[in-house]
């Protein structure tokens, strides 16, 4: 039984998958709770200081940027749990079934990505300091940074779990066993999650053209997902990604505005360095996760129809 047909097992009429995306849903929104809240306190002290004249302006109303983060993760470590719960309780399948076709999770795949991807991206960080070293600011303060450190490592994951197992996850599964094909799931769900990052302060800054890395990065991830039979690279990759982009370098405009090591202080836009990553990068890490781990017959598993397989779990 490989991934896609993983989706096969348990209960899946198409009003159990509706359902529980609007439970995921209920359930992020409950967790932003405590974000609300303390921006809300946040915002009302930082604006009696601007009213009594203290050197501040409205661009500095806001809370500790790492405070930030790990609050906006909460909301994805609940939405995490409300989707274990569903797939558990409405579904009526096991978990693992949503994030391998592997007996169990394959460990070393997650590091392997991880350390791989994260690798590259420093190296092209630094490339670009290289080149244009006017446009980065030391920022290096030890108990900020230490403090973004942990969060990230610690707490970043949950995130970027949370995203690929809904989407290369959950729904490529429910979508794949709806229409019994393979390129369906792939487009759509990378389609979706470009789409979800389009409000992002980044699309507002860059254009609609960056939803083209958006839209790409989802497509990476859905290919590395079903020509591996399972989640965990997609998993590393994204992880790897996140992180390395919340501790290295932060900008003024960016959705993850941290305490990193260097500030980008260019002026913000959609460069060759996008369609390098998309179009040369991308590739090329695909050609050699195909040689570690022998990827073969890319036609039937990125387009080939869906048989139907239901094996209990019970």
């Amino acid at each position: 039984m490989d991934f896609i047909q993983k989706g096969f097992t348990g209960k899946n009429n198409t009003w159990k998958y509706l359902l529980t995306m609007v439970l995921v849903f209920i359930g992020i929104q409950f967790a932003s709770i405590p974000l609300v809240i303390t921006a809300f306190f946040q915002v009302d002290e930082d604006l009696d200081k601007f009213k009594k004249g203290a050197e501040s302006s409205f661009m500095d109303i806001g809370m500790n940027s790492s405070l930030f983060l790990f609050l906006m993760i909460f909301t994805f470590m609940i939405g995490l749990l409300a989707l274990f719960l569903c797939v558990k309780y409405i579904h009526k399948k096991k978990f693992i079934s949503i994030i391998t076709s592997r007996v169990k999770i394959d460990w070393k795949r997650v590091f392997y990505a991880f350390v791989l991807w994260g690798s590259i991206s420093i190296v092209f960080i630094f490339i670009g300091m290289y080149l244009s070293p006017e446009d980065y600011t030391w920022n290096f303060k030890p108990i900020p940074f230490f403090t973004l450190l942990f969060v990230s490592f610690a707490f970043l994951p949950f995130q970027t779990s949370f995203e690929e197992l809904v989407f290369r996850g959950y729904l490529m599964q429910g979508f794949g066993t709806l229409v019994k094909n393979r390129w369906f799931p792939l487009l759509i769900t990378s389609l979706i999650f470009g789409l979800m990052h389009g409000m992002n302060p980044e699309v507002e800054k860059l254009g609609y053209i960056v939803m083209v890395f958006y839209i790409g990065t989802g497509l990476l991830y859905g290919i590395t997902t079903l020509m591996d039979e399972g989640t965990e690279l997609a998993l590393g990759l994204h992880a790897s990604n996140n992180i390395v982009a919340a501790f290295i370098v932060t900008t003024d405009w960016m959705v993850f505005r941290t305490d990193a090591l260097y500030i980008d202080t260019s002026e913000p836009s959609a460069g060759a360095e996008m369609f390098i990553g998309i179009f040369i990068l991308y590739p090329l890490l695909l050609f050699v996760f195909s040689k570690k781990y022998g990827w073969t017959n890319w036609k039937n598993k990125l387009s080939g129809k869906v048989e139907i397989s239901v094996i209990d779990e019970e």
